[in-house]
This record gives structure tokens, C-alpha cells and sequence, in this order.
């Protein structure tokens, strides 16, 4: 993994994932870009007629990935071990890292040591071609792996808008943060991603901006 030559726990930005290659992730690809372009983000999270859904969601996997990525990015210098030393969303809700493999019981980590182990977490998960395969073959835990997916990637959410929110409207960044997450949450109610309990931290916010799932 090419991390710009940066150490490895100092390494917030990586390198841009590319959709799953094949001319069919290029055009899906192409497709959400369309409908993005378009401004109807209901429109660009729907399945397109006769395409399959597995790969639909690889295609918008690796993508809300890049921009979760790009967002949390944007807040390193401010989001350090100091000022989050654990990972919340809030003062209800935190979050304890466990892979299930190599940290099986859940440990009390930084929330940018926790957004690191996610972020090679999910890197893992898209790199391997029997998850993510380059050809219409998709194992049948599929599904669960996307689902464990989103919710990881909700959690940067909910600790970026609980904790650095007004950071964000400090850099001017509020809109394009609002679009990305009403983006993310219509596609997660879209495939039913993301059980109702996990999106609790920001259920106000979801309903404000969003109907509700």
C-alpha cells in the first residue's frame, strides 16, 4: 500500500481507490458520476435497470470509501490522539476498534488510530478479489461485508459532525460534507445497509435533512 512516503501512524491520506476494474465498473461508474452531476442524489443512489446489484454496490462501495477518505483527511491536523482521545459520536456514543482477526476483543483506541485501523480495515476488504472480485463472481457473505462496511464508515461520519463540525464550517466545508453525508445515508436506506440503531448518534440530522429510513 502506497502511503505517499509517509510513516505509517502518520499517514492520513491515501491513495484514491479506482472503481473494480472491467468496462462494467467504469460504466457504472460513469453512470453515478451522471446522475451526481445531475443534483438528484435520490436518482443516483437507485439501482440502474438491468445492472446487478453486487456490482452496484462494489462500484458505490469503493466510492464512499474515496470520500470518507478525502473528508476525514481534511481534519488530521485537528483530529489528533490529544484533542479525540477516544473515538465518540457525542457523549452517548462511543466506539471500540475490533477486525474480528488479528483484534478480536474490542480495545479503547484514539479516534484517529481508530479511523486508521477502519480506513486498512475496509482497504483490505476492496483489495481482496475474493470479496471484491474484478469479475461477476461475488461470494455470498457479500452483502455482510458492504453492510459491516457502511457502518464503519458512518462512525467517522457521527465523530466528524459530534466533534469537529464547527471545524468544518470554519474551512467552508459544511456544504460538501452535508452533500457526501446525504448522499451516503440515501444509499444506505436505498439497500438497507445500515441497521436504524447504528445511525442513532445522528438520527436528528438524518431526519432533517433526509426522510427517514
Amino acid at each position: 500500500m502506497s502511503l505517499f512516503g509517509l510513516g505509517r501512524n502518520q499517514r492520513t491520506f491515501r491513495p484514491k481507490k479506482s472503481a473494480p476494474s472491467g468496462s462494467k465498473g467504469a460504466q457504472l461508474k460513469k453512470h453515478i458520476d451522471a446522475t451526481l452531476g445531475s443534483g438528484n442524489l435520490r436518482e443516483a443512489v437507485r439501482l440502474p435497470p438491468g445492472e446487478d446489484l453486487h456490482e452496484w454496490l462494489a462500484v458505490n462501495t469503493v466510492d464512499f470509501f474515496n470520500q470518507v477518505n478525502l473528508l476525514y483527511g481534511t481534519l488530521t491536523e485537528f483530529c489528533t490522539p490529544e484533542n479525540c482521545p477516544t473515538m465518540t459520536a457525542g457523549p452517548k456514543y462511543e466506539y471500540r476498534w475490533a477486525d474480528g482477526v488479528q483484534i478480536k476483543k474490542p480495545i479503547e483506541v484514539s479516534a484517529p488510530k481508530y479511523v486508521e485501523y477502519l480506513m486498512d480495515w475496509i482497504e483490505s476488504q476492496l483489495d481482496d478479489e475474493s470479496i471484491f472480485p474484478q469479475k461477476l463472481a461475488f461470494p455470498s457473505n457479500f452483502n455482510e461485508v458492504v453492510k459491516t462496511i457502511f457502518k464503519r464508515l458512518f462512525r467517522v461520519y457521527a465523530h466528524i459532525y459530534h466533534s469537529h463540525f464547527q471545524k468544518i464550517v470554519s474551512l467552508k466545508e459544511e456544504a460538501h460534507l452535508n452533500t457526501c453525508f446525504k448522499h451516503f445515508i440515501l444509499f444506505t436506506c436505498e439497500f438497507g445497509l445500515i441497521d436504524k440503531k447504528e445511525l442513532a448518534p445522528l438520527q436528528e440530522l438524518i431526519e432533517s435533512i433526509i426522510v427517514p429510513c
